[in-house]
């Protein structure tokens, strides 16, 4: 078994225990040390108290690990970017009311403000001309869903 999903086995539950999800797990061995970089997301965004909590108890666990050997190690803790790919419904129920821009698998391109999602599909509200329609596509047709950043929307605009 890879050391990252040894890694994830081994924090997944401490992460799930504090209210949060495990990502990611990426490992990076430049010359005799590690970097490993743990991705932890939430139902909402995480603020600098969550995440110190959280390396905590990643870091005793990593110290404790006899996987992890004597070769030394730095821990980051981060979470999800803004430009990561949305991929699980709750990161499209995280991200309700943002403009999402939605490549699907046959190549067309729908970008939409998120309305509503389920276990297996997006709502997007797309407004083309002053038309302003709901467009549902299915998770299964997504090659890849990112966020679109606005720096100029004002509260209440749709």
């Amino acid at each position: 078994m890879a050391i990252t999903d040894q890694i994830s086995q081994l924090v997944t539950p401490a992460v799930e225990a504090q209210g949060f999800f495990l990502e990611e797990v990426q490992l990076v061995s430049p010359g005799k040390h590690r970097i490993v970089t743990c991705i932890v997301d939430g139902e909402s965004s995480l603020n600098m108290d969550q995440v110190t909590a959280v390396s905590r108890a990643i870091s005793e666990l990593l110290d404790e690990a006899p996987f992890m050997g004597e070769t030394p190690f730095t821990l980051e803790v981060t979470s999800p970017g803004v430009d990561r790919p949305l991929t699980k419904p709750r990161h499209f129920a995280k991200n309700h009311d943002r403009l999402l821009k939605v490549v699907k698998l046959d190549g067309d391109v729908v970008t939409g403000r998120i309305a509503a999602n389920s276990e297996s599909e997006v709502t997007l509200t797309v407004t083309d001309k002053k038309d302003i329609k709901d467009v549902v596509v299915a998770f299964a047709d997504i090659k890849r869903a990112t966020v679109e950043i606005e720096f100029n929307r004002k509260d209440g605009d749709k």
